[in-house]
Parts: structure tokens; C-alpha cells; sequence
């Protein structure tokens, strides 16, 4: 168990340097320092208002930090425009899913493509999305605003596939769903992984992230408190107490 992270060489796929960001004279985000390994699932985990979702958008190119870098596969991107960055193989799902209700499920999926210029290989990426949610095929000519909360995540991760992303980031998957649903969801997760892709994890539901994670990190109030592997954060008793309802 280590507090927050000292600089380090840049090896990883992603590293997040000394990040500062601000809403006016706001700090949300203070200073933070995180990699991610190529192949791993990291979770950030905090309370609302921790600094995870600005930390995400920051990556994204959708917010500027006020301070510190960002560098994916050894290229700072911290100054990259947002659809830039996804062409570059970082693809984020936002929290609330943010798919378009009026147009089709496949019209989602295939805007989630719009930078690629390969059509045999986004028909290939189509058809492994349906693999991976079946649901998605068996109702592609559906609108996307009749889907139930789970199935639009499911159509939210199956839009940020379609990039082909080497790093994928998932902001609150589980938001909102029932308990079967936020299972199936978070095998999905662990089954991405296998395939292949890196995971950035934001989750409130901290036990089922941490399960999952081979690394995480926790924000309070913009700042990284703790950081571990998934099962050294699932037994630190500052974790179980604030984050898993345990005394």
C-alpha cells in the first residue's frame, strides 16, 4: 500500500502527471499523479465530487488541465484535440451513457466508428459487438431511447468498441441498474479485459470495482488518499469503512 505516487519513468500505456484542473476558481482536480500498465483494469474509486469524472474528461480532451501532463503510448495528449485522441486509440464511455435515443442501436454503434476509414473492419468490430451483447443484434434496427438503462450501457460500451480502442475508460457503467444487470455489466468489463483491451475504471460501487481491478486508486476531494492493488484496497479498513459499508 503506497500513498499517492512519486514521478515515475514513462513506461506506462497511460500516465497522468501532476493534473491540475479547475472550474473558474474551482479546483476539482489537485495534483494528481496515476498510471495504467497496458492490460490492466484500474479502478478510481471516491464519493461524488472526488475529482473521477473531471479526471476522465481531462484524459478525453473534453476539459483542459490548468496544470500537469497526460501522455498515452509515450505521446503527451494533453494539448490533443478530443477526436484526435480517439483516432489515437483511447476511447471513453461517459457517465450517463450519452447515446442518441432517436437514431437506431447499429447507427450508434456505427458513429462510435466515424473516425476509422477500414469498412471490412468496422463490419468485423460490428459483428464482435453483437457477439459481446446479444441483445444489441437481436434489436440493431431498434431506437436506441427505447432501450431499458442496461441495455443502453451495454450500447454505450459496445459505441466505444467500435473505435478498436487499446484503452477503453468507463465512467459509472453500473449507475442505476439492478444488481443483475451491474453483474453483468462488470463481466463484461473482465471479459474486454481478456481480449484484450486496457480498462479505466470509474465506479462508485467500489466492491465490484476493486474485485475486478488489478490497481486502484482513491479520490477524496480531488486528491489520490490511497492507492493498492484491487485486493489490498478491498482489506484496507479506511476502504471497507468509507467505501464498502463495513465498521
Amino acid at each position: 500500500m503506497t500513498e499517492s505516487t512519486e514521478d515515475k519513468p514513462l513506461t506506462a500505456m497511460l500516465e497522468v502527471r501532476n493534473l491540475e484542473v479547475a472550474y473558474g476558481k474551482i479546483v476539482a482536480v489537485k495534483q494528481i499523479s496515476f498510471s495504467v500498465e497496458q492490460g490492466q483494469v484500474v479502478s478510481l474509486i471516491g464519493t461524488n465530487g472526488a475529482g473521477k469524472t473531471t479526471t476522465l474528461r481531462t484524459i478525453s480532451g473534453l476539459l483542459r488541465p490548468t496544470q500537469g501532463e497526460i501522455w498515452f503510448q509515450g505521446e503527451r495528449i494533453d494539448n490533443v484535440a478530443a477526436h484526435d485522441i480517439v483516432t489515437r486509440g483511447l476511447a471513453h464511455s461517459p457517465e450517463g451513457r450519452r447515446i442518441f435515443p432517436r437514431l437506431t442501436v447499429e447507427e450508434n454503434l456505427l458513429l462510435g466508428a466515424f473516425s476509422r476509414r477500414d469498412p471490412a473492419g468496422v463490419r468485423t468490430d460490428l459483428d464482435s459487438a453483437y457477439d459481446l451483447f446479444p441483445i444489441l443484434g437481436e434489436r440493431r434496427k431498434q431506437p436506441a431511447g427505447t432501450f431499458s438503462g442496461g441495455e443502453q450501457q451495454m450500447l454505450a460500451m459496445g459505441r466505444a468498441m467500435m473505435s478498436r480502442p487499446k484503452l477503453m475508460m468507463l465512467d459509472e457503467p453500473s449507475m442505476g441498474l439492478s444488481p443483475i444487470m451491474m453483474k453483468r455489466i462488470m463481466s463484461t468489463v473482465t471479459e474486454l479485459q481478456r481480449q484484450g483491451t486496457t480498462i479505466l475504471l470509474v465506479e462508485q460501487n467500489a466492491q465490484a470495482a476493486l474485485k475486478r481491478a488489478d490497481y486502484g486508486y482513491v479520490l477524496e476531494v480531488g486528491q489520490i488518499k490511497l492507492s493498492g492493488t484491487g485486493r489490498e484496497l478491498l482489506v484496507n479498513d479506511d476502504v471497507r469503512k468509507a467505501y464498502l459499508g463495513e465498521d
